[in-house]
């Protein structure tokens, strides 16, 4: 089953609570996402350290109720 956009949001701020999160659907059918996480968290941090922060407040969805997911982060 296709994850909302707001689960995705409320997952990714639950893990990151100084997360600035924008979600964008990209096909309309709830399975590829575009995520750009911006957070003053990420200050140090390689890009891959980054996102592997995102893909762990996912909980281990990918792959499974969320199929894709372009994923930008950046430090606030």
């Amino acid at each position: 089953m296709p994850m909302a956009a707001k689960e995705i949001e409320d997952l990714i701020r639950a893990a990151i609570p100084d997360a600035e999160v924008t979600i964008r659907d990209l096909a309309g059918d709830g399975d590829h996402y575009a995520a750009r996480v911006v957070s003053a968290s990420f200050a140090g941090l390689p890009r891959v350290r980054q996102h592997q922060r995102v893909y762990a407040a996912l909980g281990g969805r990918m792959g499974d109720e969320l199929h894709a997911l372009q994923l930008e982060t950046a430090v606030l």
